[in-house]
């Protein structure tokens, strides 16, 4: 059985055990609860309202950070140069039960 379920203004595909990287929730060690947009199980699937009935239920494991990204900016003939980074932080979370009511 697998679920998709909405984070972060993304839509990723789980299924039980499975560790996963979302956008910073701000919790750590809870229990989390998505919705599923669409739960598949063997034959059955549920989409839309449907799916809504459903719950996938998530343990946040810890903090991770993204890839480093390194940016530069310039402007000729003014000596406008610039160099920064950035780091984005994901919250690590285990999918630990998916049911459907």
């Amino acid at each position: 059985m697998y679920a998709v379920i909405e984070t972060g203004g993304k839509q990723r595909r789980v299924s039980e055990g499975q560790r996963l990287d979302v956008e910073r929730l701000g919790l750590e060690g809870d229990e989390v609860t998505f919705n599923p947009v669409l739960l598949v199980d063997g034959d059955t699937v549920l989409a839309g309202a449907d799916a809504k009935k459903g719950s996938v239920t998530a343990r946040i494991v810890g903090e991770v950070k993204g890839p480093k990204i390194i940016g530069f900016t310039y402007k000729s003939k003014s000596n406008q140069a610039r160099r920064f980074g950035h780091r984005q932080k994901y919250s690590q979370i285990e999918i630990t039960k998916i049911s459907k009511s």
